[in-house]
């Protein structure tokens, strides 16, 4: 089994050491091993997680659903109300992206106005 200081699970995961910590402290990452002097060790489970919660956060979920998730995947009888989490983030997600897709339309619009008077002249 492959383990990781914090250090390189930072690296790994593209999160800073105060965030891995924050999230553990805030249940949003389960209770990271401990060697016998207290220093935690990530796995590969860990960084699994952590790449799957940098998706969730960059994609804009915030922080109190991420604990709820977090909370959630430590229940085992939770899958409905992860995959319910889950598809109401997705359904926010796809309201960004319309909302994105509108906002690229006008800046497109504007382009082709100034391009169209850049012809004229």
């Amino acid at each position: 089994m492959t383990t990781y200081t914090p250090a390189e699970a930072a690296r790994r995961s593209g999160f800073s050491i105060d965030t891995l910590r924050y999230y553990e402290r805030e249940g949003i990452l389960a209770p990271v091993t401990r060697t016998p002097g207290g220093h935690r060790v990530y796995r590969d489970s860990d960084l699994s997680t952590l790449d799957f919660l940098r998706c969730l956060r960059d994609a804009g979920m915030p922080i109190e659903r991420l604990r709820r998730y977090g909370e959630l995947c430590r229940e085992p009888d939770s899958v409905a109300d992860r995959v319910a989490l889950l598809r109401e983030h997705a359904a926010a997600v796809e309201t960004q992206i319309d909302q994105l897709r509108l906002w690229q339309a006008r800046v497109a619009e504007k382009i082709a106005w100034y391009e169209q008077g850049l012809q004229q002249t």
